[in-house]
């Protein structure tokens, strides 16, 4: 079967048996594309390629067709933001590069004189705007005080009729404590997630969108009314590898490469290094480089989050050792407990790096780090928009 279209060089050919079904389906592509090309849309339609008499490539048209309209769809949808604290900065900004599809309503986040909570949320007064609309909740449960305040907003807002609930939540605080190996012990990974998985439902799950969850296993603890949504901040550091020198990636352990490596493979020539502990002299563990050379390369180290950092001192030490040419590090959470960062700031005792790429998915330790030409902070906006949109860090 061939169609001719008068708008589009060439003809689109679909070699499929004659029946309702697919001439309806070849209808419903010839019209769709030449409708982009008379509207001058065609420009943001992945390439398309004119089919041969085979019609070897008619499901590939189909797919891009149809991806392009999903996104448009997506892309198209509103917003209304309720943000914690110290989410209220990301929470503005989207509204003014975005306003045509966010809406930020500020919350009064006040206590009583006894300590407990007195919350207002924003877009209830003097009329209910969120009723009935997608609302974004921007978290961060930087400490157990704000976690409590912002899951009964979340809970509220669940039951004020609105349409749907995502909940952006970049830093899972409690994904490293998943699991416990004396009993008595409280695996808070698990009981976080019966908090999420017991909210309300407002006619469908929750999303939680979560980046760089330290155990991926994390997600399967949900269910019920929450559905993790997991996201990645790896695109961010490509950009600085595909705009520096960097010609290599370096991972602390096994886990860690298993983890993020395969994100790395469309970087051409861009060679892999994974390290790892071994046990030495009197049981002392020590980091060595267990596949890889590191000799005049640019090196970047990759992991989820840093706490004190010592993994990521003594794996930064042994390529340096190894004659690496500079050494960087990149994290997706900043944890840094007790203003540790401070020890890898210029002057520090674990002073290393030649750059440290953290996120600000922590904002409340982010915006204390120092402009010293060692850290510099990601944003995060923009994969988050994207991420709402599309549902992959991809």
């Amino acid at each position: 079967t061939v169609f001719h279209d008068p708008v589009l060089s060439g003809r689109l050919t679909f070699m499929m048996p004659i029946n309702f079904l697919s001439l309806v389906t070849t209808l419903f592509l010839s019209s769709t594309v030449s409708a982009w090309a008379q509207q001058g849309q065609t420009a943001s339609c992945p390439p398309l390629t004119v089919l041969n008499e085979s019609g070897g490539r008619e499901k590939e048209v189909a797919h891009r067709i149809m991806w392009n309209q999903h996104s448009r769809k997506r892309q198209s949808m509103q917003y209304r933001i309720i943000a914690a604290e110290a989410c209220e900065s990301l929470a503005r900004r989207m509204e003014q590069v975005y306003p045509d599809r966010f809406t930020f309503h500020p919350t009064r986040w006040e206590k009583f004189p006894d300590g407990t909570d007195n919350i207002e949320i924003g877009g209830f007064l003097p009329q209910n705007l969120l009723s009935g609309e997608h609302v974004l909740f921007l978290a961060s449960f930087h400490n157990n005080d704000v976690t409590l305040s912002q899951f009964q907003v979340i809970i509220c807002l669940l039951q004020s009729f609105i349409e749907s609930l995502t909940v952006v939540l970049p830093y899972y605080p409690v994904g490293t404590m998943e699991r416990v190996t004396k009993e008595g012990t409280v695996a808070t990974a698990a009981t976080y997630a019966h908090m999420f998985s017991s909210l309300p439902n407002c006619g469908r799950p929750t999303r939680l969108m979560v980046y760089d969850l330290h155990t991926l296993q994390n997600r399967f603890y949900l269910h019920g009314n929450a559905v993790a949504s997991l996201q990645t901040a790896i695109p961010l550091l490509k950009e600085k590898i595909l705009a520096t020198n960097i010609d290599c990636v370096a991972f602390p352990d096994d886990g860690a490469a298993k983890r993020f490596g395969e994100m790395f493979r469309d970087i051409e020539d861009l060679e892999m290094i994974v390290c790892g502990k071994t046990r030495g002299e009197g049981g002392i563990r020590n980091v060595v480089i267990q596949d890889g050379d590191a000799k005049g390369r640019h090196i970047v180290i990759v992991d989820d989050l840093v706490q004190t950092g010592g993994t990521l001192y003594e794996c930064g030490k042994v390529l340096k050792e190894a004659g690496a040419a500079s050494v960087n590090a990149f994290v997706s959470h900043a944890v840094f407990p007790k203003e540790s960062w401070k020890r890898f700031s210029k002057g520090g005792d674990r002073s290393c790096f030649d750059r440290f790429w953290v996120t600000n998915s922590i904002p409340t330790v982010t915006d204390t780090l120092p402009d010293d030409g060692v850290f510099e902070v990601l944003d995060l906006m923009e994969l988050i928009i994207n991420d709402v949109d599309h549902y992959s860090s991809a």
